[in-house]
């Protein structure tokens, strides 16, 4: 294994999607891509389409190795999503914090993005891990579909509140 994992490299890319670091002057138009109250309906966070919740959410993202995730044909904004919580002694780091637009579901956009990062993970590490709320469904399909297995229930402390969450794995 490769011991120096830069958690927040440059750029990925594929012929559906970049990633690009996050930056703070992204923050307008990350806004607009997730001010859609129907991408949060099954998040534990249900208001994040609000500025305020948004803006608190995006305070935590922006110190989680985030990425800017762009449509490369159009290069409208998709979405984001992280690495976070590498472990080397597990080889493992954790792949979340992420949302797409609803004009991007349903598509090859979330299997391309996930694809990205976990090719990239792999060369890393040997397990990538996903913290789903216990009540989002969509994405505790999504991770299924990728391969991942449900390993555990857990409690993340949100906004100063224990929600529920599910850990699933996708190893090498």
């Amino acid at each position: 294994m490769i011991s120096n994992f830069n958690l927040q490299p440059e750029i990925l890319e594929n012929e559906v999607s970049k990633l690009i670091p996050l930056k703070d002057n992204h923050f307008e138009a990350l806004f607009e891509a997730a001010s859609d109250p129907l991408i949060w309906e099954q998040n534990p966070v249900k208001n994040r389409y609000e500025r305020e919740a948004f803006k608190t959410y995006f305070d935590i993202i922006i110190t989680k190795n985030p990425f800017l995730i762009i449509d490369k044909q159009t290069n409208e904004i998709m979405g984001t999503s992280s690495f976070y919580d590498y472990n080397p002694e597990k080889s493992s780091v954790g792949i979340g914090y992420t949302f797409i637009s609803r004009k991007f579901w349903g598509g090859p956009y979330n299997k391309s993005n996930k694809k990205l990062m976990i090719d990239y993970a792999f060369q890393h590490v040997n397990s990538v891990l996903f913290h789903i709320g216990a009540e989002n469904f969509r994405s505790q399909k999504a991770v299924l579909k990728l391969g991942a297995e449900k390993i555990n229930d857990i409690l993340f402390s949100v906004n100063g509140v224990d929600l529920p969450y599910f850990e699933y794995e996708l190893k090498k």
